[in-house]
């Protein structure tokens, strides 16, 4: 089995070992499980960056990624606060 199926085989595990750590009371445990399944996952990603910007300056391929479509929205969550405090507001002026 190589090195690739492997680990594909083993996050499931890892994450059934999680949630189970969890429902038998083993916090620690399952938070343990958590960060390394994490961790595992960000090294992926930075290690895909990391080829993608190789390929960009020492080959040049060109970014094929949209910058409009790689950003994320940005939610306006002050707006949401403000509103729900004047619903707020509003009831309490209605129950005097």
């Amino acid at each position: 089995m190589s090195e690739i199926e492997e680990l594909e085989t083993q996050q499931p595990v890892d994450i059934q070992n999680m949630v189970q750590d969890a429902i038998d009371g083993e916090f620690v445990q399952a938070n343990n499980t958590f960060a390394d399944i994490m961790t595992v996952k960000l090294n992926d990603l930075l290690d895909q960056e990391s080829v993608r910007l190789s390929d960009q300056i020492f080959n040049g391929v060109e970014d094929d990624v949209d910058p409009n479509e790689e950003e994320q929205l940005e939610l306006d969550l002050e707006a949401e606060d403000e509103s729900e405090s004047e619903d707020e507001d509003d009831e309490e002026d209605d129950e005097i």
